[in-house]
């Protein structure tokens, strides 16, 4: 057995490893603490669920439901109630008795199989918001769905861990509920009726102190003090957590506590899912993996189907139906906290346990790919289908014949939707594609250019008419799909200039490598904006603020300076009629072979804003620079200037 320090270093080097690749796979971090301790389960067989590690471990439950209570809002669940009580609560109520039916089939017994119940019916918060999150999806209809059965099954662990010990009372189940529910209600009204009246004037003379290690320290006192006094009620301790943080949400203190909490709650929750993992006895699981294997196809099959069709109480659309069944249909991390409770008072053996664990840590890592097959399955339900993307390829280009020099929108979420309205004042033709059927059947019916198709597609691009564009923008920040259509339109139209919207700058010389004309971080842009506003509060004037912001665009942006008048060339004849165009240099181009200096394009008054060569993307060209077949020129100036820089260079 190692030591203290030895299994300490153990862990850190082996969660150091293993959430770093996780991180790069973009999956959670916490499926690689359950893995972590999968993997030195064997080698470390003396940690069980009374270890003292383990019970350390609980402490990042506790954190978990402090966080949850910080986060818990009466008006915020006043407004999903629906999604809340009424799907949230169907489906764990469902769930809890469906299991306990299978349970008495199986030979069980009721009590073990509604126990078994209502550790199943729990969903991972954690890795479902993340993924919610990662693809935008969080205020979408699926995504408050979603988030409202998650809400209920969190709200519902704390009179499930006081349910799961009174099953396996020797008496009367009946009396054992009334007692440990006056227990809970005693406790819950002590607790929130004095709480409410010394929370805010406790903290009000914690923070007179301006000390923020007084503060942390008051933080941690007031989450495992009450922690302590709901356990010692016979409760929880992560019921008492949980208040903790309800009574902190109701004071100006909560974004402070939350920050000053999250160390903790991220470092004992990762150690509590090690202990998960070290729990799980693999020669029990390569025993019985058929079992297992069984038992985690009628958890993501049986689960999901119950969500899909009561979600489909809730709503009209089949896609999303597919999406919430899909979304949630793994286990939860709540769900090891009441199959240990479950454990720990012996409704179930040991080797039950031990398979429904290990089907439970397979259903989490399925998470993302459950996901992946949910979206798929939501675009073939609602215009995903072959004969619909042949309908939907057929209308694209329908929709485009005849236009020239047009802008093809890719996404027509909200940052497409504005540009399109910038389009559109301009009276610049383009075609905007998305793949959300419901919002291109919305837009199109308020008479927006939006049809259904996936931009990331040849086919459609094609259909599209790139071909004849005169740009394709790419408005919605995912750099995955906007490195497929830049190679698309790399492929099929080199010439053609493609800007991309991203988050920040972390991918911006991938993109730019990639072959992409330009990249716009919102981060940057935002913070352009703060700055703008920031120096007029300040008594800057108005012409340096918009110097200064210029300047930066103009360093940061080279093929801006062709869409704003007068940035550079503000001594141009004509700075109203500059724009940008693009010449490629081909095998019998005149240009083909000689320095950018030899040709002195700036001698005909016009600007190379860039320089591209296919599969290079943008670099910075000298005069030295000698052009190659392929390159392409990114040209501003005037009309004239334009076209006689065009006869020089073809």
């Amino acid at each position: 057995m190692p030591t203290t320090l030895e299994l300490t270093l153990i862990l850190l080097a082996a969660g150091v490893l293993a959430v770093a690749g996780l991180k790069a796979a973009g999956l959670p971090a916490l499926l690689g603490y359950v893995l972590i301790g999968v993997g030195l389960g064997p080698f470390l067989p003396h940690m069980d669920a009374e270890s003292p590690a383990h019970r350390l471990a609980e402490f990042g439950v506790v954190f978990l439901m402090f966080s949850i209570g910080l986060e818990f809002s009466l008006g915020r669940l006043k407004a999903m109630r629906q999604a809340v009580f009424g799907l949230g609560g169907l489906q764990v109520a469902i769930s809890m008795f469906s299991v306990m039916i299978l349970g008495q089939v199986l030979g069980l017994g009721w009590e073990a199989g509604l126990a078994l119940g209502g550790v199943l019916a729990m969903s991972s918060t954690a890795i479902v918001s993340k993924l919610l999150a990662e693809r935008d999806e969080l205020d979408s209809e699926a995504g408050k769905l979603i988030l409202g059965i998650l809400l209920f099954q969190d709200l519902a662990v704390a009179p499930l861990i006081i349910f799961v010990p009174a099953l396996a009372q020797s008496g009367g189940l009946g009396e054992a509920l009334v007692f440990a529910s006056l227990k809970a209600v005693l406790a819950l009204l002590l607790i929130l009726t004095l709480g409410q009246k010394l929370m805010r004037p406790w903290f009000h003379f914690v923070a007179r102190a301006k000390s923020a290690e007084l503060f942390m320290l008051n933080v941690l006192l007031v989450t495992l003090g009450l922690a302590y006094l709901t356990d010692r009620a016979g409760l929880s301790l992560a019921l008492g957590a949980f208040l903790a943080g309800v009574l902190i949400a109701e004071t100006e203190y909560r974004y402070q506590v939350e920050a000053d909490i999250r160390p903790f709650r991220d470092v004992l929750m990762g150690l509590f899912f090690v202990s998960v993992g070290l729990m799980l006895d693999t020669g029990v699981v390569a025993e019985r993996w058929a079992v297992v294997l069984a038992v985690l196809a009628a958890l993501i099959l049986g689960k999901g189907l119950v969500i899909a069709l009561l979600a489909g109480l809730f709503t009209q659309s089949w896609a999303v139906v597919a999406r919430v069944g899909a979304g949630l249909a793994q286990a939860g991390e709540f769900g090891f906290v009441l199959l240990a409770l479950a454990l720990g008072n012996r409704l179930l053996d040991h080797h039950t346990y031990q398979v429904v664990l290990a089907a439970m840590v397979l259903s989490m890592l399925a998470s993302p790919l459950l996901f992946l097959a949910g979206a798929r399955l939501a675009r073939r339900l609602e215009g995903g289908a072959w004969m619909e993307q042949a309908r939907g390829v057929h209308e694209i280009a329908a929709r485009a014949f005849g236009i020239q020099k047009h802008v093809i929108l890719c996404g027509y979420g909200r940052s497409g939707q504005s540009l399109a309205r910038l389009l559109e004042t301009e009276r610049i033709p383009f075609i905007a594609l998305d793949h959300d059927p419901r919002r291109v059947r919305a837009a199109a019916q308020a008479g927006d250019r939006v049809v259904f198709g996936d931009s990331t597609r040849a086919e459609v691009l094609m259909a599209a008419g790139v071909h004849r564009a005169r740009a394709v923008v790419v408005s919605f920040a995912h750099t995955p799909s906007a490195l497929k259509i830049i190679a698309v339109v790399q492929r099929l139209k080199p010439d053609a200039p493609v800007i991309v919207r991203t988050v920040d700058e972390n991918d911006l010389d991938r993109l730019r490598e990639a072959g992409a004309s330009e990249v716009v971080p919102e981060v940057m842009e935002g913070a352009l904006m703060l700055g703008t506003q920031t120096m007029l509060m300040a008594g800057v004037p108005l012409g340096r603020v918009l110097k200064r912001i210029r300047q930066v665009r103009e360093a940061r942006y080279g093929a801006m300076r062709g869409y704003f008048r007068g940035l550079t060339d503000e001594d141009a004849e004509d700075a109203g009629g500059e724009r940008l165009t693009s010449v490629r240099i081909g095998k019998e181009s005149q240009a083909l072979g000689k320095t950018l200096g030899e040709l002195d394009i700036s001698a005909m008054r016009v600007v190379l804003v860039n320089l591209r060569r296919p599969g290079g993307g943008a670099f910075d060209a000298g005069p030295d620079t000698a052009l190659e077949e392929g390159d392409i020129l990114l040209l501003r100036g005037g009309p004239e200037a334009l076209a006689a820089a065009e006869m020089l260079l073809v």
